[in-house]
């Protein structure tokens, strides 16, 4: 788990993500997660770099505010980051938080080389 002020961030098991998989109704996200459990069971002992990342509110909450991933990690040490949050915490730098938090967790891994990340041009909070 990766802790901030405001967040909780941890790694989905198999079960919640196929539970995300049944729940979910845009087929591009269904295939995206569907593609990230495949990854955890192909690389488990690489899961973290194909799972998908909760992000809760630190105050105990359990639901799910968003989420996170590392679209996998190649051969030398390439990781892109893709995230998502609900409409009703946008605009409150949850999501830059979160990410703040796994790019500095993740660049203290060994691993890791370079980040890369992608977004709509009309997407102009990321």
């Amino acid at each position: 788990m990766v802790k901030t002020k405001r967040l909780n961030l941890s790694i989905a098991t198999d079960e919640e993500m196929q539970k995300l998989i049944l729940e979910e109704t845009v087929e591009e996200m269904k295939q995206a997660y569907t593609e990230m459990l495949e990854g955890c069971q192909v690389h488990p002992f690489q899961r973290m770099w194909y799972a998908v990342w909760f992000m809760k509110l630190a105050d105990g909450s359990d639901e799910i505010i968003g989420d996170l991933c590392f679209k996998g990690i190649t051969n030398d040490g390439v990781v892109e980051i893709g995230y998502g949050i609900q409409p009703l915490y946008e605009g409150k730098g949850y999501t830059t938080e979160a990410v703040n938090a796994l790019v500095h967790w993740a660049v203290s891994q060994p691993s890791v080389t370079r980040f890369e990340a992608e977004t709509e041009p009309e997407n102009i909070a990321s």
